[in-house]
Formats: structure tokens, sequence, C-alpha cells
């Protein structure tokens, strides 16, 4: 029985103020598990802005961050003890669990050897054959994060296009690139809010419009000033917005007749499966980046160009001095700590077989998700790309980011979090998006599911507890 047919619909605003109610009661009971990551926070020590090595680790939901004693699989312990089944594994950089072994080797056998010596290693020519063989006919360089690779790519695109403008979507995150840090209010692209030392009028180089637009877009394409879109297939960090049916085709037609490139960002859809969203769904990008997990953990990204885009690259650096600074690339960038990591991984971690386990963990997932969700008689769908998932509070999938802002519930999404967390499971701080790996085992499956019956109950019920 669908929401709508529900005899008695839940009465949302009395859900939000049972789930702040709860987050309360969970704080308190987080707190009394962790009394040692409660005093690096209520007595600092001089040395880390905020007491954390990046100052986003205090969003997330919860009185305090826990500080990790260790990770290994799809476990995680904490400095006071407590072990928690991780469906966050580092948004991403660690999809294929924490630690995996191949990785591990490749650490100790390539620090016996050195790490970075700013010329390829030995390795180069096995390396690019796994690369073109996963990920398509691509000619690959290496960054260190997606930042950088996206940040390389897009003056690759304005070098060879002749163009300064970019295109990308609004709710989208592609890292830290000024470019991209806009949203789009009121049919304007403005600077995005909170920026820190953001100088660059942002309307000067970036045009931001809704995902599964084609008129939006098309407009967009005939100023004939665009040198790329930048777009991941399916959208992952506003919630999670499937592409329309057609929209991708759409897409590449119509940047391919408007002379502009289109750059896909996979580093988080790689999550779908084996060479990720571009190969399982026979995408045509220009360029093609993928961050976090293509080296196990290990900082390291690859951003690969079509063989016409490189052709254009070369014939532009022909034309130049040939040595000297592009602007492109970094001295850690292409060390062979990478290099020997993304062997590994691609040869021995992410596999067919990986992900075969990773989906089906999946599909157990998205049918117990929705079970629960329709027992409580809420109008929310589960959203999903291949091994990641997202409970999204509207009955309809949203389509772009006003949809998914409009559909954001912060006290349900904060109750969630730290109801599962209390019991045992990490998810994501935002969107509360989970993430399953192949160390992850069935046993951990039905707990989160459990877990989150559970909070679900408890938000539901007629005196909230």
């Amino acid at each position: 029985m669908s929401y709508q047919e529900t005899a008695h619909p839940v009465d949302l605003a009395k859900v939000c103020a049972t789930a702040r109610d709860l987050v309360a009661r969970e704080a308190s009971i987080y707190e009394q598990l962790r009394p040692r990551s409660k005093d690096m926070f209520a007595n600092p020590a001089p040395g880390f802005y905020d007491q954390v090595p990046q100052h986003w680790m205090r969003d997330w939901p919860m009185p305090f961050p826990f500080a990790v004693a260790g990770a290994s699989g799809s476990t995680l312990t904490d400095i006071d003890g407590n072990t928690l089944v991780d469906f966050c594994l580092g948004d991403t950089g660690a999809m294929f669990g924490h630690a995996p072994q191949p990785i591990v080797d490749a650490l100790s056998q390539s620090g016996a050897r050195g790490l970075t010596t700013m010329l390829p290693s030995g390795e180069v020519a096995e390396v690019g054959k796994l690369l073109t063989d996963r990920f398509g006919p691509f000619v690959f360089q290496i960054a260190t994060t997606a930042s950088d690779a996206n940040r390389f790519a897009i003056r690759v695109a304005r070098a060879v296009t002749g163009r300064n403008k970019i295109l990308v979507f609004d709710g989208c995150y592609h890292g830290a690139v000024d470019e991209t840090l806009v949203d789009l209010e009121n049919g304007q692209t403005i600077a995005r809010k909170n920026l820190l030392g953001q100088v660059v009028d942002v309307t000067t180089t970036t045009v931001s419009i809704p995902f599964n637009d084609i008129d939006a877009l098309k407009t967009a394409l005939e100023a004939g000033d665009i040198a790329v879109v930048l777009a991941e297939p399916v959208m992952t960090n506003c919630g999670m917005i499937l592409p329309d049916e057609g929209y991708l085709t759409a897409l590449r037609d119509l940047t391919r007749a408007a002379g502009t490139l289109l750059h896909i960002d996979e580093t988080h859809t790689i999550s779908t499966g084996l060479g990720g969203y571009t190969a399982v769904h026979g995408l045509d990008p220009d360029i093609f980046v993928v961050g976090k997990p293509v080296g196990g953990g290990v900082p390291v990204a690859i951003w690969g160009m079509s063989q016409e885009v490189a052709k254009a690259m070369s014939d532009i650096r022909a034309r130049m001095t040939g040595i000297g600074h592009s602007g492109i690339g970094t001295t850690l960038s292409g060390s062979t700590l990478q290099i020997a990591c993304l062997r590994a991984c691609l040869s021995e971690v992410m596999t067919a077989e990986a992900y075969a386990t990773m989906n089906r963990h999946a599909d157990r997932l998205e049918q117990g998700f929705t079970d629960a969700i329709r027992a409580a008689g809420l109008p929310w769908h589960v959203s999903r790309v291949g091994a990641r998932l997202e409970i999204v509070f509207s009955a309809d999938p949203v389509r772009n980011a006003a949809e998914a802002r409009a559909a954001a519930i912060d006290d349900i999404q904060h109750a969630l979090h730290i109801g599962v967390l209390n019991q045992g499971y990490l998810v994501t701080p935002f969107h509360n998006m989970v993430l399953v790996a192949p160390t992850t085992t069935d046993e951990q499956v039905e707990g989160l599911l459990s877990a989150y019956e559970t909070v679900l109950t408890r938000l539901v019920a007629k005196e909230g507890m």
C-alpha cells in the first residue's frame, strides 16, 4: 500500500517534534559512550584549528566528533572502545573497505622502494592498460584529489575550446573547485553561501542550471561561450537525483552540437558498477574523472581525455615553448606510491566480484528500507545508484536541487543519523547516504535495517518513544 493509500497518514509536524526530542535523548547517550572523545574537544590542546585537521569534521550532526582508533574492512573503532559498522566509508574514499590487503601490501612494497621521484615508475605501462581496460579509451593523467583532477580538466577544456565559461548543475559538488562553488537562486548564478576568501565573480566563469531541464540546457549552450559542462551522471551531494530517461543522451547530443565538451565526474557514482556509471550506461564523455576510491583510500585521482581532446592539447603545447608550468599537475601527482596503489586497486580490489557483492547487499537494503518506510506510513522513498543509497523525504523522486532542498527535513535527518549511530551503525553526515563495501556482511546489512526500523518506529509512535 502506498503512502497516499494509507488511511491515517503520519503528521510530519509531530514527527519533527518527536525527532527533536529523540536527538536530545540520543545526544546524551552518545556523550556517555565517548568520554575520551568528549574530553578531546572540551579541553583542546594547542595545534589544530577547531581541534580537527579539517574544520568540516565538526559538521557531523552529533554533539562532537568521535576520534577513530582504527578501521578495518567495514568496521571502525573509536578511542573509547566503541565499534561501529561503517556504511559511510569515508564518503566513498574507502568504498571497497578500510585497509584492503592489496593496498596495504602496495604501500609496504612501495615504501621500501621510495615514495616519490617526480619521474614515472616501471608500473606505468601496466597501470595505463588497467585504466583503459576498466574505464574506456581515454588518455589519462594522475592527480592527488578529484578536486585537482577537475581543476586540471577544466583548464584543458578552456584551452582546447578557446572559451572561458563552464556549466554546472544547481546543487553540484565537484570538490574545492572555485568555479563550481555556486548555486542557482531566482534564476541567477550566485556564489555559494559561506565561502571564505571568495574574490572572483563566479558569474563571469560559471553558469548554473537545474538538472534534468533540457530547455535550460539548450538556452545556456546557445550562447556559444561554454567550454565544458561538468556533471555527475547522478547528482549525489544535494540528495540523490537520478537523470530523467534520455536526459544524459540529450546532454551529450546538445554539448556536441554546441562545440562544448562534456566532463563526467564519477567520484561518487563509481558506486554504480565496474567502470562507473559511464561504463555501465554507455556514456561517451570527452573528459572522465574519478577520485577517492580509485586508489583504495590512498590520495589519488585520475582524469582522462578523449583522443580528440588529447590531440588538441598536444597541438596547443606544440605551439608553445614546451617547457614551463602549464598550471596542470603538482609535484606529488603521479608518484610511485600512487601508481602502485592504483595497480593494486584496479587489479585486485575494484573487481567485478566486489561489485556483485556490493550490489547484492544494496538490493537487500533498498527493499528493507522501502518496507520499513511503508510500515511506518511515511511519504518517503529510496534513491539508489549501485551500492549507494539514500532515504529521500518525499513520496516521488526529486528531479533537481530545488526539489531536493524542499524535501530535506533536518530534524528527521539528524534523528535518523544519531539514532542508528547509537545502535552501532555509521552513515554519512549529510543526507544519511548509505554505502556498501565488498567487506560488508549479511549480518551487518540486517543490523542496519533493524536500526533504521527502530528509529522510524520511535518517530511515528504516538508518544514518540
